[in-house]
């Protein structure tokens, strides 16, 4: 994990790092000052892309910062990889929609958690997920 300021980055590998992603999810959320719930709701949506990184790509990472994002400051989660690429997005962010023997939830319920969520991909060039949630006003 490399850790500048408002900057976290976790390579993901493995099921523990998956962990270490949210908890890096949580801290900064937690520092930002952000509910109890939108901690919640950001440490689950950062778990959902994390997994898909271990189930689909193998190895990627998971980036959270605080960046400006249409005019306001956000905390922005990006997952990372150079796996198989997703072949249809909109697909993907069905609900129920799995290509492995997931419920088909991480994409779909990642998207409802926060405020925003971009896939960017194709088939053999890996995929992006940038998903953020406004930062509370008067932080």
């Amino acid at each position: 994990m490399t850790v500048t300021a408002d900057n976290v980055v976790i390579a993901v590998k493995m099921s523990n790092d998956i962990v270490t992603a949210r908890q890096a999810g949580r801290e900064l959320a937690a520092k930002l000052g952000f509910t109890l719930t939108d901690i919640t709701m950001i440490s689950t949506a950062i778990s959902e892309v994390a997994r898909n990184i271990t189930s689909y790509a193998g190895t990627g990472e998971v980036r959270v910062t605080v960046e400006e994002r249409e005019g306001r400051r956000a905390l922005v989660v990006q997952a990372q990889d150079q796996g198989p690429g997703i072949p249809d997005i909109a697909r993907a962010l069905e609900d129920g929609y799995s290509t492995g023997r997931g419920l088909g939830l991480g994409l779909p319920g990642a998207k409802r958690l926060m405020d925003r969520l971009l896939v960017e991909s194709a088939p053999g060039q890996g995929t992006l997920v940038e998903m953020w949630k406004w930062v509370p006003t008067g932080v």
